[in-house]
């Protein structure tokens, strides 16, 4: 190991993309990972609540910049374009406030991130960034570019392939023990070779994993419960390992581990548009169109994933037919329709939340403007062209809004059953580093 001259405070910061808080304490209760059963009685971790949506492109962009979609611009894994015609991809190109990487190059500190989602095409930072999913390939997701050779021969890999691993448990779990190792190789690679102020590697295999096989968690009885288990045993191990390597340079205790969003199993879809088309507020033009050209100028609101409702307001949307004054009262009855619906008199929405009062920030009119949460089960979809409002689950699990967690060694950043909002976490990190 290299011996830096220090400059500034260290920080190490681990992401378990989409783990819940009451898996990590069932897991460190009941042994299956020891070394997170440790540091639970050394340091305090809290639960969390996330911004919303509650996917990992709203999350991380929020972790990362410390600020809200009203003020960061990434309202979802797809976005309309300017006129509303048609959905774009946000990438962070799209990011319109300074990342804590930023910041902190200001002071002259410098970071390490490996895996962060929602970070292509990597851009230059004072420091290396590797970034994760959604990257395409690996030569515009390393920066600085002198590194991606020698990941290439590491053969690092971005993710799983999703499209073998659904269906095949097996393939599944040899991805997710490979993409462990290539974050550990980055790891080493990275730890030893840039003097680092912030040192950040977050595991997306969690989400994989919770979204294909989230049933093996649930059963004991399920074929692959205990390589579920197992799985988890070798995220402990790895922070184990993180954390010894932290300790053998640094003893002020800033060592962190945080979720994006919480995670349920998935009992049904639930397709909002086709919520919309019954209520007569949107308009196709035929009703089993499956794309957003088949929107017509008649539609007053329509819904992107995985439950983000948008009123087709004037000035706003191209044809759009909703005027100001209309706007109050559309959102009440689309905020009654959604909060009334139920599934053989369970009731499927915990609540419909206000975009205005979500957002903070001079993008908020960006976004949508109802803001559905589910109750735990039922995973709402933006698809068009469902024959009917519920649909059969195509994934095992779903994120959830809360039950993220935040954890740490510095007890004096976290009181105790604190209970948190995701930015919380990005101050508390950026505190400890004398950052804020």
């Amino acid at each position: 190991m290299k011996l830096f001259k220090k400059k500034g405070k260290r920080a190490c910061v681990i992401g378990l993309d989409g783990v819940p808080y009451t898996m990590i304490k069932k897991f460190a209760s009941d042994g299956v990972m020891p070394i997170m059963q440790g540091l639970l009685a050394e340091g305090n971790m809290a639960p969390m609540r996330v911004t919303l949506p509650e996917i990992s492109s709203v999350s991380w962009s929020s972790f990362m910049t410390g600020a809200n979609p009203g003020q960061h611009g990434i309202f979802g894994f797809t976005d309309f374009t300017e006129d509303g015609r048609s959905l774009r991809f946000p990438s962070f190109r799209d990011l319109k406030v300074p990342t804590i990487w930023d910041t902190l190059g200001k002071k002259s500190y410098k970071s390490v991130v490996i895996n962060q989602p929602s970070t292509y095409p990597a851009r230059p930072i004072n420091g290396v960034i590797v970034a994760g999913f959604v990257a395409i390939e690996l030569t515009r997701a390393v920066s600085a570019p002198k590194y991606v050779p020698i990941l290439k021969k590491m053969k690092y890999e971005i993710d799983v392939d999703t499209d073998s691993c659904k269906d095949s448990p097996e393939t599944l779990f040899a991805s997710l023990d490979s993409l462990l190792q290539g974050r550990r190789q980055a790891l080493e690679l990275l730890w030893d070779d840039v003097d680092w102020n912030l040192m950040e590697v977050v595991i997306t295999g969690t989400d994989r994993l919770h979204h294909f096989m989230w049933d093996a968690y649930e059963s004991t009885d399920h074929p692959h419960h205990e390589d579920f288990l197992n799985y988890y045993r070798k995220i402990d191990a790895f922070i184990g390992e993180v954390l010894d390597k932290y300790r053998q340079i640094d003893n002020e205790n800033n060592f962190f581990i945080l979720s994006d969003h919480g995670f349920c199993g998935t009992q049904k879809e639930v397709f909002g548009n086709k919520m919309l088309l019954d209520a007569g507020l949107l308009k196709l033009t035929t009703s089993d169109a499956r794309a957003l050209d088949a929107v017509t100028i008649e539609t007053r609101a329509l819904a992107l994933d995985p439950a983000r409702i948008y009123l087709r307001r004037q000035g706003r949307f191209a044809g759009g037919c909703v005027s100001d004054a209309d706007v109050s009262i559309l959102k009440k009855e689309i905020r009654e329709l959604f909060e009334s619906l139920s599934d053989n008199g369970t009731p499927v929405v915990r609540g419909v939340f206000d975009g205005d009062e979500v957002y903070d920030g001079p993008l908020k009119t960006q976004g949508p403007d109802l803001l559905v949460v589910p109750n735990n089960g039922y995973d709402f979809k933006g698809r068009f062209g469902t024959p009917e409002v519920f649909g059969d689950r195509r994934l095992q699990g779903m994120h959830t809004w809360d039950n993220a967690f935040f954890f740490t060694l510095r007890k004096d950043l976290l009181p105790e059953n604190d209970e948190l909002h995701l930015l919380d976490s990005t101050e508390k990190i950026m505190r400890s580093l004398d950052a804020v």
